[in-house]
C-alpha cells in the first residue's frame, strides 16, 4: 500500500443557519464549489487529474438532495468532467469522505481526490428527509432511540457533569475562538464567500460570540427539559441506563452545537502526484476509521473511535499533540478527555462548533484543516480529529506532519 498524504485543506467560513446568516442565499452546491475552485487556484492541478470528488452531507434532501458532490463539479469552473460522489454518516460525514478519498489513494486506485463536505442548515433543515432511524417505531423503540440532545444530558448526568461545567466549557470555547480569529490562526484556510456579482458575502464565522460568560450562559433555560420530561424521552433513556434515576438538563443553544452553514474540502493525494504538482505535503494520514456505539447514548463514541485509530496506528493518546474533538454539545467533549486522560490544552485548542457552529456534513473536514493549520503553527506532528455520530457513532481521522 502506498501513503496517502494531505496537500492541502481549506473551508469557507461559517454563516448563521438561518434566513438571516450571510450565506443563506448560496445553494449548497455552489458553496461546495467555492472549496473546489479554491483549491485549484491554490495548489495549480488540472481538474482532469482529479480521480473524484468525495463529499459529506448529512442531510442529503431538497437541494442537497441527488448527489450533491455531482452538482458541486458542475458548479465549478473547468470542474464539468470530475467525477463525484456523495456520503453520509450525518455528523462524521465530512471526515469520512475524508477516510474514503485516502482509503482510495492509499490502495493505489486514485492519486488525487477531493473529500470534504457541504450543510446548508438555513437552506435545508436537519430531518428534512425523514429517515427509518427516527421515524420509524420499529427501529426507534426497541433500540430505546432518544434525540441527541437527550443523550447530552444523559452524558453529564451520568459523570457528574453540572450545569457551570457545561457552561465553563461552552465559554472557553467562544474566548479561544474569538482569540484565533483574532489572532489571524484561520487565515490561511478559510477562503471568503461571495455572491455573484463578485461582492463580498462573508469572510469570517459568523457564529462567534467572543463576549460569552458563564454568567450570561446561566440566563438560558435548558432546551431539552419538555422533550425529556413532557414527551417522555427522559424514561426511554432512563430504561436503558436506570441507575441515573432522573435525567438533569443542563444543555442549552449555549453550550451546544451552532447551526450553520458552510464548505470544506480537502487535498488528498500520493508522493507521485504531489512531486508531479511540485507541491510539498502538509501530512501523512496515519489512521482513520469509525465505530459503533449504544444508541440511547449515542455520542459517546469520540473515545472509542480514537482508540482504535491510535492502536492501528501504533500509537497511544500520549503520542498526539493536538485533539479536534467536535463540539456537538459539551458534555461530548468533557466525556472524551476524560474517558482518554488528555488535558484541555490539547483539546480544540482553538474553540469548536460550540462557538463557530457545526455545518454537519462540512465539519469533518474543516477539523482536519484546523488542527493542520495550528500544528503547523505551534510546530508539532500529530493530531487526532473525532466526532460523535448520530444512532451511536464515531468517525476519526489520525494525521501527522511531513
Amino acid at each position: 500500500m502506498t501513503d496517502a498524504f494531505i496537500l492541502d485543506a481549506v473551508r469557507t467560513p461559517r454563516g448563521k443557519g438561518r434566513a438571516s446568516g450571510r450565506l443563506h442565499e448560496v445553494p449548497p452546491a455552489r458553496l461546495a464549489a467555492v472549496t473546489l475552485d479554491a483549491l485549484r487556484t491554490r495548489n495549480g492541478f488540472a481538474p482532469e487529474q482529479i480521480n473524484d470528488v468525495i463529499l459529506g452531507c448529512g442531510e442529503p434532501s431538497l437541494e442537497q438532495a441527488s448527489n450533491i458532490a455531482k452538482a458541486a463539479t458542475l458548479a465549478t469552473p473547468g470542474f464539468r468532467e470530475v467525477p463525484g460522489v456523495q456520503l453520509n454518516r450525518f455528523c462524521g460525514s465530512g471526515l469520512e469522505a475524508c477516510s474514503f478519498a485516502s482509503a482510495m489513494v492509499m490502495a493505489g486506485q486514485a492519486d488525487l481526490m477531493i473529500g470534504g463536505g457541504v450543510e446548508s442548515m438555513s437552506r435545508v433543515p436537519m430531518f428534512a428527509g425523514g429517515g427509518a432511524w427516527v421515524t420509524d417505531p420499529q427501529i426507534t423503540l426497541p433500540n430505546r432511540l432518544v434525540p441527541q440532545g437527550i443523550s447530552a444530558d444523559l452524558i453529564a448526568t451520568l459523570h457528574g457533569y453540572s450545569r457551570r461545567d457545561v457552561d465553563a466549557y461552552a465559554a472557553e470555547s467562544q474566548r479561544r475562538a474569538a482569540a484565533a480569529w483574532a489572532e489571524g490562526r484561520f487565515a490561511r484556510s478559510v477562503v471568503p464567500v461571495k455572491d455573484m456579482h463578485g461582492n463580498l458575502l462573508l469572510d469570517r464565522d459568523e457564529h462567534v460570540r467572543g463576549d460569552t460568560t458563564v454568567e450570561s450562559l446561566a440566563q438560558l433555560e435548558p432546551s431539552f427539559t419538555q422533550l425529556g420530561e413532557k414527551m417522555g424521552f427522559d424514561a426511554v433513556a432512563i430504561q436503558r441506563y436506570p441507575q441515573v434515576g432522573a435525567i438533569s438538563h443542563v444543555h442549552h443553544a449555549g453550550n451546544s452545537s451552532g447551526i450553520v452553514d458552510g464548505a470544506s474540502a480537502v487535498l488528498i493525494g500520493s508522493r507521485a502526484m504531489a512531486d508531479r504538482l511540485g507541491l510539498r505535503p502538509r501530512a501523512r494520514v496515519r489512521s482513520f476509521g469509525a465505530v459503533g456505539s449504544e444508541p440511547t447514548i449515542m455520542l459517546t463514541a469520540p473515545a472509542a473511535a480514537a482508540e482504535a485509530a491510535l492502536r492501528r496506528a501504533g500509537m497511544t493518546a500520549s503520542d498526539i499533540d493536538l485533539f479536534e474533538c467536535n463540539e456537538a454539545f459539551a458534555a461530548v467533549v468533557l466525556r472524551f478527555m476524560e474517558a482518554l486522560g488528555v488535558p484541555h490544552d490539547k483539546v480544540n485548542v482553538n474553540g469548536g462548533a460550540i462557538a463557530m457552529g457545526h455545518p454537519l456534513g462540512a465539519t469533518g473536514g474543516m477539523l482536519l484543516g484546523t488542527v493542520l493549520d495550528e500544528l503547523e503553527r505551534r510546530d508539532l506532528a500529530t493530531g487526532l480529529v473525532t466526532l460523535c455520530v448520530g444512532g451511536g457513532m464515531g468517525s476519526v481521522m489520525v494525521i501527522e506532519r511531513v
